[in-house]
């Protein structure tokens, strides 16, 4: 298990917007990697989304699959130096909402790398129902 620390020496994302506990798994071939995020009540998205019934916002669940795949990308020695940019989010898909006490493990798996350009498919699932699933492409910057 890779835990926050090593998290934050891949990844350039920090509190409060680090959004990847843990990584749980990365396959050999750096093609698939699973990651997790514990909800907590005590978030402050949760003082405004919505007080009465949180709800863990659409926008940062995917937030948080690109971020497990940033980290599988950044550990191809291509992405040495680069960010990952959002180039597009296709197919996404809200199954249910994560609420607080919720733990979201998301497989991520690469579709395919060309010119910096990659493209993973992604699915979120809370007690193994999916709660959010897509395809996420990015684009390798210099930093």
């Amino acid at each position: 298990m890779i835990d926050i620390e090593e998290i934050r020496k891949v990844i350039p994302h920090r509190y409060p917007f680090l959004l990847v506990d843990r990584i749980v798994e990365v396959n050999a071939e750096g093609t698939r990697c699973v990651g997790i995020k514990n909800v907590s009540a005590n978030e402050k998205v949760f003082q405004g989304h919505f007080p009465d019934r949180p709800v863990f916002p659409g926008v940062l669940l995917v937030e948080h699959m690109a971020q497990v795949g940033c980290y599988l990308l950044m550990l191809h020695p291509e992405a040495k130096g680069k960010l990952a940019y959002f180039a597009a989010i296709d197919g996404v898909r809200f199954r249910r909402a994560v609420v607080p006490g919720d733990k979201i493990v998301t497989t991520v798996e690469l579709v395919f790398n060309r010119r910096g350009i990659w493209r993973i498919r992604c699915e979120s699932k809370v007690d193994s129902e999916t709660v959010c699933e897509g395809e996420l492409t990015c684009a390798l910057v210099d930093y």
